[in-house]
């Protein structure tokens, strides 16, 4: 009964131009249980290998008219190259530390006694198990990229639904404010449809970009910005808000207390910084504070607060920002002793 033919572990090229040797390495292998084919030259080898189905390359370093070292960057070049195993009887070292630096997995030398078959062996086992291992790696890492992807894609899409739902909800809110008579109910309709309306500019521009994780802050502020002169002009108050805000990105939830902060306090400006008919605007500045830090300022030059004594209003303007600068973990500040009111904010970018 003949014996049962050896498993194929893979397909071998063995590029040598001693065809005698090359036999004995292929029978050696074959008892591995690898498929083993030869090339004379560099040439032969390069051919065989267009053709595909290699698994890993054992190359012999001297040869008619080149060496080994002259062949593998071509073998390295091409797509999908598999593994290259080096092949040397030089004792000099420099040529397996050239083999290695030019893309050579590891390297075997050849001797009298035929030992180094058996420790090509061995070089090749390890190749395909470090090849597989870093195919496996590829896999997974694109497994991931894809899964990123996906789930970029779908947040996206969320965004964009929270954005279209905000903006039901300020048209609502909207509605609600035409409806009512209350002069106190009206105002604080208005002001929560400014705020709603902020937190859904940030879903806009996250359904839009590229970055589900961060936003243009300046550009933000600017759309926030005209978006509340209109509201405010279209309440009768028309002051114009001058930005000044450097290019910066900034992580979603950070951009959402920015964006509340700058509606509560040019919301304040609007309704108490100036006395009827009397003009002026309101500055918001974005500026950079070393290497992260970043400062937040609202200004006018109206009738001044300083932050202190009991506010205007229901005070419910202020909790919201005390609430939004520690989501910064800041604190606003307010400017004595200067005309006006100055409210600066500095965090962390």
């Amino acid at each position: 009964m003949s014996e049962p033919a050896p498993q194929d572990r893979g397909r071998i090229l063995y590029v040598d131009d001693d065809p005698g040797l090359g036999r004995l390495v292929q029978r050696a292998l074959q008892a591995r249980g690898y498929v083993v084919e030869l090339a004379a030259d560099g040439d032969a080898g390069l051919a065989r290998l267009g053709l595909g189905g290699i698994d890993v390359v054992a190359l012999d370093h001297h040869m008619p008219g080149q060496t080994g070292l002259d062949i593998l960057p071509a073998i390295r070049a091409l797509p999908d190259a598999p593994p290259v195993v080096y092949v040397t009887g030089s004792e000099d070292s420099r040529v397996a530390v050239a083999a290695l630096k030019a893309g050579a997995v590891d390297y075997v030398w050849k001797d009298l006694q035929g030992q180094f078959r058996e420790l090509l062996g061995e070089a090749i086992d390890i190749a395909l198990r470090q090849e597989a291992m870093r195919r496996d790696k590829e896999r997974a890492e694109q497994a991931v990229r894809e899964a990123r992807d996906r789930a970029e894609i779908m947040l996206r899409e969320v965004n964009h639904r929270v954005a279209n739902s905000l903006a039901l909800v300020a048209a609502l809110a909207h509605m609600q404010t035409n409806a009512v008579k209350d002069p106190a109910a009206k105002a604080a309709l208005q002001e929560m449809q400014a705020r709603i309306s902020a937190i859904a500019g940030i879903h806009r521009r996250l359904y839009t970009s590229d970055d589900v994780e961060a936003v243009d802050l300046d550009a933000y502020l600017a759309s926030l910005v005209e978006e509340l002169q209109a509201a405010m002009k279209a309440a009768g108050r028309d002051h114009a808000i001058r930005l000044d805000a450097a290019r910066v990105r900034l992580a979603t939830d950070k951009a959402v207390s920015v964006g509340v902060v700058v509606t509560e306090l040019v919301t304040n400006a609007y309704k108490y910084a100036y006395p009827p008919e009397v003009p002026g605007e309101i500055r918001v500045s974005v500026a950079r504070e070393g290497t992260e830090g970043l400062t937040l300022t609202v200004e006018d030059d109206g009738i001044g607060w300083t932050g202190e004594g009991q506010p205007r209003g229901t005070g419910l303007g202020s909790r919201i920002i005390r609430a939004m600068a520690t989501n910064l973990r800041s604190a606003l500040v307010y400017a004595h002793g200067r005309a006006g009111t100055r409210a600066t904010l500095s965090f962390q970018g």
